[in-house]
């Protein structure tokens, strides 16, 4: 993210605006990921499982969306802009890629589960680093987190 030319904030120093904005942005490159990984596993999802899954998946793509726009919009309010071109999201994602062609369903699920454990990872990282610095960004990602985490274990239990 690159600051804007409006270069103020009331409470946050530059310098750890600057910081903040730098893990924003790594926290916007998983979740933008998130949801393209989700449309992929969307078209693709094959299996006795088929239809509770694509229909999940609809709902988890929509999640990680509304979050990377949050996440996004925090960004802005601190005087960064986002970079969320698909170069971009590709070249800072820590994430797993999904393999292409179709899925089965029972390997769809282990592999969002092993995805999204890496995201809540990264993620938490992130959130520990920003503890100090800005509760209310720190807050805006244990959000995230928790809802990860939720998401995480739907997915989880379907493997049983």
């Amino acid at each position: 993210m690159s600051t804007l030319s409006t270069d103020h904030h009331p409470t946050l120093r530059h310098a750890d605006r600057e910081a903040i904005g730098v893990e924003l942005q790594a926290v916007l490159a998983i979740l933008t990921d998130l949801a393209l990984t989700g449309k992929h596993a969307h078209w693709n999802v094959q299996g006795p499982s088929f239809r509770a899954l694509h229909l999940q998946l609809d709902e988890l793509v929509d999640a990680w969306r509304e979050a990377a726009d949050t996440v996004a919009e925090r960004a802005v309010a601190l005087g960064h802009a986002p970079d969320g071109r698909i170069a971009t999201i590709a070249d800072q994602t820590p994430l797993p890629v999904l393999e292409a062609g179709p899925q089965l369903d029972r390997e769809l699920l282990v592999a969002l589960t092993r995805i999204l454990t890496e995201a809540i990872g990264a993620i938490r990282e992130r959130m520990d680093r920003l503890e100090d610095v800005d509760t209310v960004t720190a807050d805006l990602l244990h959000g995230v987190v928790a809802t990860l985490e939720e998401q995480t274990w739907m997915i989880r239990a379907q493997t049983a």
